[in-house]
């Protein structure tokens, strides 16, 4: 697997997905193509190099005027950041999003300042999201379902990663694209871990998002970060992964009583995989550490 590469998902009838080298790293952010009778994607990516999706639209068979929707799972930008720019290269695009991230779309302004502080340095690796035209979103809750013609998401609501995260479940493929509501996965170690960032994760709330997902039985699990995997008992091991992960984090802040040495040794314990580099799995923990504190201070 190689940034910019394009793969089809197995066992999903007319599903691709591109990896879009987020933070200049392979196996981590993933946008889904769906080549339906509504040409689709799930989710944007950075918006740093998104004409990677535009390429991969092309190579799936979509040219930019024949896409007519972008569904986003959250507005967060590591997954919704393109979109203004993705809906200006594809103008017969609407973007579907939870009526709770709306705004953000419309006025990133908010969200851009926010995301310099959740994730630091990292900022390099962003780009400042162009506003989404209020006229060419609609909302969607728990409940919705936008046809694709020969495809229909279901959106289940899913808020314990954030307010305004939904998951999409497509029966005709017996998938659910997860967001980040089943963890992260990496297909070369195929391993899940966890995403606990600030500052709207709430340990219990994600677990029942877990639950949600499992009720909804499907086969295959498409994560954001990155790619699509049978669910088999994956479901089960990140709940007790999140779990184990949010009490160790409580411990250690108790033991030590500061939250930079807890970032510390989280950050020089904790195996993350070869496949993103020091520098990313470093950022990476940090932030889940930082999501928690924060979690367990409004007493989560």
């Amino acid at each position: 697997m190689a940034i910019g590469d394009v793969y089809e998902a197995e066992a999903c009838e007319d599903v691709y997905y591109v990896d879009t080298g987020m933070y200049d790293v392979p196996e981590y952010g993933s946008v889904y193509i769906l080549d339906a009778e509504r040409p689709a994607l799930v989710d944007t990516g950075l918006g740093t190099n998104y004409e990677r999706i535009l390429d991969a639209m092309d190579e799936v068979g979509i040219a930019p005027g024949e896409l007519e929707v972008i569904a986003l799972t959250h507005i967060h930008l590591d997954h919704a950041g393109g979109a203004g720019y993705l809906a200006e290269e594809c103008p017969n695009a609407t973007v579907y999003v939870h009526e709770l991230g709306t705004r953000h779309l419309v006025d990133p302004e908010r969200i851009w300042e926010g995301t310099k502080g959740a994730v630091g340095d990292q900022i390099e690796y962003y780009v400042e999201p162009k506003p989404v035209p209020e006229e060419r979103i609609v909302e969607v809750t728990d409940g919705d379902e936008i046809e694709l013609g020969d495809h229909t998401f279901e959106t289940v609501h899913a808020p314990g990663h954030a307010p305004h995260q939904v998951v999409f479940y497509d029966q005709t493929i017996d998938g659910v694209f997860t967001a980040d509501a089943a963890g992260i996965y990496t297909p070369s170690t195929d391993e899940v871990h966890v995403t606990t960032p600030p500052v709207n994760f709430e340990l219990e709330q994600a677990l029942a998002d877990i639950e949600t997902i499992r009720e909804l039985g499907p086969e295959t699990l498409l994560y954001g970060h990155f790619g699509p995997a049978p669910t088999a008992d994956r479901l089960d091991e990140y709940a007790e992964k999140l779990d184990e992960w949010v009490a160790a984090v409580a411990e250690k802040r108790t033991e030590l009583g500061d939250d930079e040495a807890v970032a510390d040794y989280f950050v020089e314990t904790v195996e993350t995989p070869e496949i993103w580099g020091e520098r990313k799995a470093s950022a990476e923990v940090a932030m889940n550490v930082r999501g928690v504190l924060v979690s367990l201070d409004r007493g989560d």
